[in-house]
């Protein structure tokens, strides 16, 4: 289907490049934005949308969800994102799980949320991958962003009380199972070149080692289940100790941590879920200011919901939380778009609006940190978005 031409005319242009807003018009056209500026012709088969009056935003990202596998309303049967019967499955792709017609979809992108990282949750140490995708569409192969974005990797709580009956009950046998994995692919990946292509020489083919190689390679970061401060380091640590890029989720003692935290600039760090209740002791130092403590240590900070542990739609309505807390507007903008989408290696498609980017666009009659706003308008791939 071709996509039409639009300009959007007379907004107020948040686009998370600049820190002050800019009254300019943008120009829709096959899907991208393809001008940005005050006063633009419109071309002769353009549609006008009168933005006069509004806020206009890049589409919201979400780096961290499991949207599409966690049925909405449906309890056991809609449960797909926890694999209970494995310690380690990085075999396992999100994207042969994801129900796009899951109703959460629609709550999210009617919320402005655009794009998603979604994937297996923290059940065990090795979850499998993550995709980054849009959120509208009847198939997800043709909403994928990106595909895979991230190894998943757990520590803590999860995996302990998952698997204190079968393999796993203390945060050295995770640690231990992890590092396991990560020999043992390395040691497939060296036997792979030794053999130099003669298949008489190649191991025997390794379905849970062959998902690792892109980790070992640094094609795809570790995703690391981290919320108490040791977790944290042991996270960092291991990384290290195996030369892989990693990214922290949760990171809900990084306030308490900051000053090593901002030690790590090339570890990207998201922030949540903050808005639920403290369900487990890993969650007790957790709050809101977390994100504002980490974005002013210079750290590179998203915020998640962790859907559905916090609707979809509130994606916006955590950021505000934050800045209630003392994050700095213009990084809780950034921390659930253009930080977002760096988390998870989309920044050159979504995440800003910028010439050449997804047209991605929320448009608002003020502030998303606010609960009174009303999102007025949604275009996804350029196309405006009827619910």
């Amino acid at each position: 289907m071709q996509t039409k031409t639009i300009l959007i005319r007379g907004g107020l242009v948040r686009d998370a490049v600049h820190r002050e807003p800019r009254k300019v018009d943008l120009l829709l056209a096959g899907g991208k934005i393809a001008a940005i500026g005050e006063n633009l012709n419109a071309p002769a088969d353009a549609e006008m949308f009168d933005a006069t009056g509004l806020e206009v935003y890049p589409g919201f990202v979400d780096a961290h969800t499991h949207i599409g596998l966690d049925g909405y309303g449906i309890g056991y049967e809609g449960c797909d994102y926890n694999e209970m019967n494995d310690i380690w499955t990085p075999q396992l792709r999100a994207i042969d799980g994801i129900n796009p017609r899951d109703p959460s979809f629609a709550h999210a992108r009617k919320a402005g949320v655009t794009c998603v990282c979604t994937g297996p949750g923290s059940a065990n140490v090795l979850g499998g991958t993550f995709l980054a995708m849009k959120t509208v569409g009847d198939r997800v192969d043709n909403m994928i962003v990106k595909d895979p974005v991230a190894m998943k990797c757990a520590f803590g709580e999860n995996p302990k009380r998952c698997y204190r009956d079968k393999c796993d009950s203390t945060r050295m046998s995770t640690a231990a199972i992890l590092r396991g994995a990560l020999n043992q692919a390395k040691d497939y990946a060296a036997r792979k070149q030794a053999a130099n292509g003669d298949t008489a020489k190649m191991p025997a083919y390794n379905q849970k080692l062959e998902a690792l190689l892109p980790v070992l390679d640094g094609t795809i970061p570790l995703k690391a289940h981290a919320h108490q401060a040791n977790d944290i380091f042991t996270a960092l640590r291991i990384a290290r100790e195996f030369g892989l890029r990693l990214t922290l989720e949760h990171v809900t003692e990084g306030h308490l941590i900051a000053d090593e935290l901002a030690k790590e600039a090339d570890v990207p760090m998201a922030v949540g879920p903050s808005l639920t209740f403290a369900s487990k002791f890993e969650l007790q130092n957790k709050s809101w200011a977390t994100p504002g403590v980490l974005a002013k240590s210079g750290c590179h900070v998203s915020i998640i919901t962790d859907n559905s542990v916090i609707p979809q739609q509130y994606l916006p309505l955590c950021a505000g939380m934050a800045v209630k807390a003392g994050m700095d507007p213009f990084d809780a903008l950034r921390a659930i778009t253009l930080n977002a989408a760096e988390h998870i290696g989309v920044a050159d498609r979504v995440g800003s609006l910028e010439v050449g980017k997804d047209a991605d666009v929320v448009i608002t009659d003020g502030s998303p940190f606010e609960v009174f706003t009303e999102v007025r308008a949604v275009f996804i791939n350029g196309e405006q978005i009827e619910e």
